[in-house]
């Protein structure tokens, strides 16, 4: 899920230019189009960027959360053939960790491939064209699931490391037009709906392939076909709907044209990368944002990938009532992500994403308990999920946007990609190397707790409005 922007309405202190890479011979720059950039301009542009977050939903509802990690176990357990482990690359590894250690190795290539991405967004300008070439790897990737059968674990894992890296790498280029196509004063309310319309997204789909998938025997369809089905759905309806932010979003700094070469441009970006990291000591605070972020979303990222797993190997529940709960939290999540949001607006964003780690704790505590093969208490733990998973994403990335830089939007995104999607794998081996040792879940999902209370302390230390002004921004009246 994601957002845009429009630069020459924001009310920031005039920015120094932003570095510009050196020119090749026989360079030239080609201006874009003027660019209207009146109010009703930008709100088509904030429409077209909320199709995007309904687009690339149906990937962590119906791949990540619900589909993929019981399919992949499976997989590996047949492959196993009642042996204890599996080869992966040489090593023995439990079927059950199989598919947190692939998420693991999934986070850690996010984050070679992320700040590359932002990086190249930021020197060429052509951000849609980028978010073009990673989205369509993902979704290509995701609609290759259906050519996962019987025990081809291996073939799952890697196209979902695929997958899941196209994913992150679209989405770091998708938040970065976010300031460019909301006011500061704006930037909770898109963020918020983005998010939202996201929910709405994942969750509709979800639900044609819950249908599907409970009328699977009147269709004459094994429940490994349709968990393929609904798998590869996911890779078309990310790719469908990605047609209409494409159409709407624009570009917003000079194209460059020239000889320079693709693996040229790379390696300025992997320069780029450094210099955008060394700029990072001259703000302090935004750092110090992201590392609390790190902590506590790697948290949040890691119960979202895993609790229809949990749901299965260790609560026992079935198929149909993980799909119904799943499908239950995008709807109450939609609204949510509008309720924080609101709320934001009445007692100041920090202060609301505090309060839902103190929530996200107590989550984590309640579900250690939850007994096996009791339905209804697992749908309570999902609604009370569900209203504060939307608000603290929505909620971190609008409070980040007022902390970058102006100019270095995409760079400073492919940094908070990598706190957000690529941190996961801090979350997804501490879980892996519980069930590898424990063979407990229980263990594994109570040693989460320690990332919501490490983060809520460092996020409360970090001085907000020093922050935002450090970076050059306007304080928003509640912040």
């Amino acid at each position: 899920m994601a957002p845009a922007h429009a630069r020459a309405v924001l009310t920031r202190r005039p920015p120094s230019p932003p570095p510009r890479p050196p020119r090749r011979p026989g360079a030239t720059m080609t201006a874009p189009a003027a660019l209207d950039d009146t109010p009703a301009a930008r709100k088509r542009e904030q429409r077209g960027w909320y199709w995007y977050d309904w687009a690339n939903s149906a990937f962590p509802t119906t791949v990540m959360t619900v589909f993929l990690g019981p399919y992949l176990t499976t997989a590996a357990e047949t492959a196993a053939a009642g042996r204890a482990y599996v080869d992966v690359l040489g090593l023995d590894v439990r079927p059950s960790a199989y598919y947190s250690f692939v998420v693991g190795v999934a986070a850690v290539v996010q984050i070679i491939v992320m700040p590359v991405a932002g990086a190249l967004a930021d020197h060429t300008g052509r951000k849609r064209e980028l978010m073009t070439l990673f989205a369509y790897l993902g979704a290509g990737a995701t609609l290759c699931f259906w050519f996962v059968t019987g025990g081809a674990y291996l073939l799952g894992g890697l196209l979902f490391v695929v997958g899941n890296v196209g994913f992150a790498a679209a989405f770091v280029i998708y938040n970065s037009f976010l300031p460019e196509i909301s006011t500061p004063a704006d930037r909770d309310r898109v963020s918020a709906r983005g998010w939202g319309f996201g929910y709405l997204g994942g969750g509709l789909l979800l639900a044609i392939n819950l249908a599907l998938f409970l009328q699977a025997d009147a269709l004459g369809l094994e429940s490994a076909t349709a968990a393929r089905i609904a798998l590869a759905s996911a890779g078309l309806w990310w790719g469908g709907f990605t047609i209409i932010p494409l159409l709407r979003l624009r570009n917003r700094r000079a194209l460059a044209r020239g000889s320079e070469t693709a693996g040229q441009a790379v390696g300025r970006s992997f320069r780029q990368l450094g210099r955008t990291i060394r700029d990072l000591r001259r703000y302090p605070l935004t750092l110090a944002f992201l590392v609390a972020y790190l902590i506590y979303n790697d948290g949040v990222q890691t119960v979202i990938a895993f609790s229809a797993t949990y749901a299965d190997q260790e609560l026992k529940l079935p198929q149909e009532v993980r799909i119904g709960a799943i499908l239950m939290v995008q709807f109450v999540a939609f609204g949510g992500a509008l309720l924080l949001g609101r709320m934001a607006r009445s007692f100041g964003t920090k202060r609301v994403v505090l309060g839902a780690l103190v929530a996200w704790t107590a989550v984590v505590a309640v579900a250690y308990f939850l007994p096996q093969g009791a339905a209804l208490p697992f749908f309570a733990l999902g609604a009370a999920i569900a209203i504060v998973m939307g608000g603290t994403q929505a909620l971190s990335r609008s409070m980040f946007s007022h902390v970058i830089p102006a100019g270095k939007e995409a760079e400073y995104y492919s940094l908070y990609e990598i706190s957000d999607k690529g941190s996961t794998f801090l979350g997804s081996f501490t879980l892996g190397l519980a069930l590898q040792y424990t063979g407990s879940y229980r263990l594994g999902i109570m040693s989460l707790m320690i990332f919501f209370v490490v983060g809520f302390v460092l996020l409360a230390l970090v001085n907000l409005p020093k922050a935002i002004r450090a970076a050059g921004n306007e304080v928003p009246e509640r912040i």
